[in-house]
């Protein structure tokens, strides 16, 4: 990792993390105050930094970026390798909170746009099963390999959202991602925010801290 992840504890006692990983050209700090107003108070939040490299669709200038990104089409190249790299990162990071006592059960991996995209193929490639899945804007990476590729179990929760004014990561490619992943798992929600862009808004905030409080209650 390029830096130390952003860590704020819980405010009561440590019973969940909710790891959250960040979109293109941002840093954990982007979306740590964002998610520590909406937490329950035995939450620890751990808001990691993507590793400075570049990336294709940007003309390969570097920025902060999970894996390289070569299209934001459907059907378009992608990198398998960096995805596979960044995974075991995030599987590291949950690992080493399951070393202090958090079971996986009570672990929530999330992320916006490549965060989220990130947040989804390492959940349902871990061996654990983990509390749930807060999917913001974003894709399932590789979908054509699930779901061979899963090796987690069925019923993990997933919460995907997605504003149907995306001009990054269009509404129907979340929409697309969203039917393959009901087509394997057990309890996938996609709510439809209309009129927002490639950003999040207090209504889905409102509704991720409705998730979360539902997962580690």
């Amino acid at each position: 990792m390029s830096s130390a992840p952003v860590i704020v504890e819980a405010t009561a006692k440590h019973t969940s993390t909710f790891i959250f990983m960040h979109g293109l050209g941002d840093t954990g700090h982007g979306w740590s105050s964002a998610i520590v107003s909406i937490r329950p108070s035995c939450m620890k939040i751990v808001c990691p930094t993507a590793p400075t490299q570049p990336v294709t669709l940007n003309a390969g200038f570097r920025m902060p970026s999970w894996f390289d990104l070569k299209s934001l089409d459907i059907s378009g190249p992608e990198d398998e390798e960096g995805i596979r790299s960044a995974t075991k990162i995030i599987h590291g990071m949950i690992d080493n909170e399951i070393e202090k006592g958090i079971p996986p059960a009570r672990i929530v991996l999330g992320g916006f746009s490549q965060g989220g995209a990130l947040a989804l193929y390492s959940a349902l490639t871990f061996t654990k099963p983990l509390a749930g899945i807060v999917a913001l804007s974003c894709w399932l990476p590789l979908h054509k390999q699930f779901p061979a590729a899963k090796l987690n179990n069925n019923n993990i929760p997933i919460f995907q959202a997605h504003g149907d004014f995306d001009p990054v990561v269009r509404y129907k490619f979340g929409q697309l991602s969203a039917s393959v992943l009901k087509s394997f798992m057990k309890d996938v929600t996609f709510k439809t925010y209309h009129g927002l862009s490639h950003s999040s808004s207090d209504a889905e905030m409102d509704d991720v801290r409705d998730v979360l409080a539902k997962w580690v209650k």
